[in-house]
């Protein structure tokens, strides 16, 4: 089994999930979102390196001191990680339980992929972009059905919930109103900001 990824990050700090982190970052994305923060997820020339799970665990490796010292671990993002949940599982069978295992990720998929790899994940952060389905369509080219669905499998206290203010898409009002549908399905860890559009 490979995956084309677009990178590993390493020592990241109080950005991925509790501790010192490791991103381990996938090539594909369902979404075609207007201001991409990682546009050559989507790029065919986009892909850094096609790895096996022991060659992303050779990476991962090198910092367990740090992960078990910190309460850190890997965070699984992208593109679109659960894409690739297979091979996230295949990775997990083979990393210390002791490492914490967050996943970033837009929940844009098919609902087995967030069903198999549910047991392992410690934390989500989840961009759901807004819950209007007008402006997610807008703004990424695509339903957000699926994710709709796929918050209501998720433990609440597990998840943070991106809520950007995307210009030209959406407003503060369009934000509280994500927030409130949010907090009615039982969420309560939200991270609103802005993007910075050039």
């Amino acid at each position: 089994m490979q995956a084309p990824l677009i990178g590993i990050c390493r020592h990241r700090l109080s950005v991925d999930g509790a501790g010192v982190t490791t991103l381990v970052a996938f090539h594909g994305c369902p979404l075609h979102c207007q201001y991409c923060l990682n546009s050559q997820c989507l790029k065919p020339d986009g892909i850094w390196r096609t790895l096996t799970p022991q060659d992303v665990m050779t990476y991962l490796q090198k910092d367990d001191l740090y992960f078990r010292a910190t309460g850190g671990g890997v965070c699984f993002g992208g593109g679109e990680p659960l894409l690739r949940s297979d091979f996230i599982y295949e990775l997990c069978k083979l990393m210390p339980t002791e490492w914490s295992v967050t996943i970033e990720t837009s929940l844009n998929v098919p609902q087995h992929h967030v069903k198999s790899v549910m047991p392992l994940v410690r934390q989500w952060i989840i961009d759901v972009k807004d819950m209007n389905p007008n402006i997610y369509r807008a703004y990424t080219g695509i339903d957000n059905a699926r994710v709709k669905d796929n918050l209501c499998l998720l433990e609440h206290d597990e998840a943070i919930i991106r809520l950007p203010h995307i210009p030209d898409y959406n407003t503060p009002a369009d934000i509280a109103a994500s927030r409130k549908e949010l907090e009615a399905m039982g969420f309560q860890h939200f991270d609103e900001f802005e993007y910075q559009v050039k």
